[in-house]
């Protein structure tokens, strides 16, 4: 039995030991970050000094909690399904109607674009919200069309607030003088600028404050969580409560359904004081294809997001099952200004870190620390999740996407895309297009007038193919050119239900 004491007090020892050694190395490594952010700060110039300093003490505090971080951010044994009322379905909300003074409600609401992509996925030089999308209106185009629509509709002041990055904020604010004599007041603030990390030494690679040369590469903007600190830096969050505004509907720039909704807005202006909602995250029922989007559970009392990240490879599988956890999260969502400011003030935004792994040139590994937007509902209180129907989240990530929107499956009226009443069931054709339409210059070449699609479930189409004009569609197509082979759709074909393959090449007589 003494043997065993002894033991079971040299293994505790030995454990108090090791925690010792990880606190000094801990302290180390933040006393080390400290200095190269100093002298980082040190190059920097005027305003740029100000601003790196504010971006950096974010950095810092985000860099803490990095090193704090022990294993998996969840017990997995301790998620449980969020309780019934903590999601309520959208048709609940839409049950209630309209007040008539609705425009009093628009007036405290600010729309806010999360505008720091760039559109090099698709094969685009700078912001993405600059690409056309349906009849040469970019993604913000839609955007200015529909406050307007709105602001001219109910004689409201909806202003439109972008986020930018440093990669888009030069090329946004020059188009931005084109909206000049619409009726919306545009601003916009930066996100943070945060140095990427060497994966080994844990220190920055930056040598200066540069962003350009061999420094082009070693800043990122910290994804859509540092909407917070950002936005509150920058002053603007102060000016708009000033102005009495009181709700920010937050989506991505380039989720064509995130449309400002009259329904969730006046559910949200319509709670009583002691009960107010100060969060609600639109959810929509999970399909096969959304296997990977975060979803909400109920964790340690509070409503929470839970990204694929996060969760322990054991039970990955158990994430994607579209019975276990049936909604996912959309990104869009409708928060308080002043429960930001007052979250913000107490230091009180506790967002998971998400770590993003990256390669540099030189085969450099580079480690970059992030958050998520929606990771901050439990946070606030009386946060609520809304079931929204599918067509409220339309994103356009691929060419894929691009050509659904531009097809004839939606109509577009006001800067909002809305599914053609000619089509028959609500769902979205799946639609694959392979890597000859990666690039948007490369896939418009490809099409010499859209196809009609309004009949069409799944499309699949790999290799080099070409589409004439007036081409149509219907159930289920296969269109497969093996390499080497060419396949040229005729002008005017109607194709339902078959798999086209080999080589068909239609040439000018």
């Amino acid at each position: 039995t003494n043997g065993f004491i002894l033991m079971k007090c040299g293994r505790a020892g030995f454990n108090q030991v090791m925690a010792q050694f990880q606190e000094v190395m801990r302290q180390q490594l933040e006393s080390s970050m400290h200095a190269e952010l100093e002298k980082l700060v040190g190059t920097a110039k005027g305003a740029e000094a100000k601003v790196s300093k504010k971006d950096f003490e974010g950095f810092r505090k985000l860099f803490h909690r990095f090193l704090q971080v022990k294993g998996p951010s969840v017990e997995w044994s301790k998620i449980n399904r969020p309780p019934e009322d903590s999601i309520q379905p959208y048709d609940k909300i839409k049950a209630k109607g309209l007040p008539h003074y609705i425009a009093d409600s628009l007036n405290k609401l600010v729309v806010v674009k999360l505008n720091g992509g760039l559109g090099t996925s698709m094969g685009c030089k700078g912001p993405k919200s600059l690409i056309s999308v349906r009849n040469e209106n970019t993604f913000l185009d839609l955007t200015v069309q529909q406050i307007e629509h709105l602001n001219k509709t109910y004689n409201a002041d909806v202003p439109l607030v972008l986020m930018n990055s440093f990669n888009t904020d030069e090329d946004t604010k020059k188009i931005l003088q084109k909206y000049t004599h619409h009726r919306v007041k545009i601003h916009t603030f930066n996100q943070s600028r945060y140095p990427r990390i060497n994966k080994e030494s844990l220190l920055p690679v930056a040598k200066d404050m540069a962003m350009t040369g061999e420094n082009a590469d070693v800043w990122y903007p910290p994804g859509h969580g540092d909407i917070y600190a950002s936005f509150y830096n920058s002053g603007l969050l102060e000016r708009l409560i000033a102005e009495g505004k009181e709700y920010i509907f937050v989506s991505n720039i380039d989720n064509l359904g995130a449309t400002v909704d009259l329904y969730i807005l006046n559910h949200l202006v319509s709670q009583p004081n002691g009960k107010r909602c100060e969060f609600i995250m639109e959810v929509t029922d999970k399909t096969r294809a959304d296997v990977k989007g975060g979803t909400l559970i109920q964790y340690d009392g509070k409503l929470r997001l839970l990204e694929i990240a996060q969760v322990p490879k054991a039970h990955v599988d158990e994430f994607k099952s579209v019975t276990k956890f049936k909604i996912f999260n959309t990104n869009n969502l409708w928060i308080s200004l002043s429960a930001i400011k007052r979250l913000q003030e107490q230091n009180a935004m506790d967002m998971e870190i998400i770590v993003n792994p990256k390669t540099l040139d030189g085969d450099l590994n580079v480690i970059q620390l992030e958050t998520a937007v929606g990771a901050a509902i439990k946070c606030f209180d009386n946060a609520l999740g809304i079931n929204v129907p599918r067509s409220r989240f339309l994103p356009v990530k691929t060419t894929s996407d691009l050509l659904l929107v531009m097809s004839n499956l939606y109509s577009l009226e006001a800067g909002s895309l809305t599914m053609s009443e000619r089509r028959e069931f609500p769902t979205t054709p799946h639609v694959k297009l392979g890597s000859s339409f990666t690039k948007v210059q490369e896939y418009l070449t490809r099409f010499e007038s859209i196809p009609d699609m309004l009949e069409l479930d799944h499309l699949t189409v790999s290799g080099d193919v070409t589409f004439g004009k007036h081409v149509s569609l219907k159930g289920t197509v296969i269109i497969i050119a093996n390499h080497g082979d060419r396949i040229d759709i005729p002008a005017g074909s109607m194709l339902e239900n078959k798999i086209v393959s080999g080589n068909l090449r239609i040439l000018d007589h």
